[in-house]
């Protein structure tokens, strides 16, 4: 089964060291898709088949909670697993995130086998190697 995937940063550079570990990490992946901000990313989910959200939380135009409550009030939240990865490391914030849904969070800079984890927890799968 393979898993299509949108990375969600206004970072070019940030998404593509989440690309690469989603490569490193084992996951089954189909599609990865790149958005360099909520507003992108709602239409990237509107026009294709997603199965798991990494998304960064500050960014400009619309930032990663806003775009998750636009997905929690779609019903795509509830059906679909997302990743926070993030520097914020607020407690409250990231309550209020779980609170919201969100499958996990990761600080920034977080190392592969930690993406690889988080992956193989919410996406039920196990990397060999």
């Amino acid at each position: 089964m393979a898993v299509n995937v949108l990375v969600v940063d206004d970072s070019s550079t940030m998404r593509h060291m989440v690309m690469r570990a989603l490569e490193l990490s084992g996951a089954p992946l189909g599609q990865v898709l790149e958005a360099a901000n909520g507003r992108e990313a709602l239409d990237a989910l509107a026009a294709n088949w997603i199965d798991l959200v990494l998304t960064d939380i500050n960014m400009p135009v619309m930032d990663g909670v806003e775009m998750l409550r636009a997905m929690r009030d779609s019903g795509l939240l509830a059906t679909m697993p997302v990743v926070v990865i993030s520097t914020e490391a607020n407690d409250q914030r990231i309550h209020e995130l779980r609170d919201m849904g969100v499958g996990a969070y990761l600080r920034k800079p977080f190392r592969p086998e930690l993406l690889r984890a988080t992956l193989e927890e919410l996406l039920g799968y196990h990397h060999e190697g």
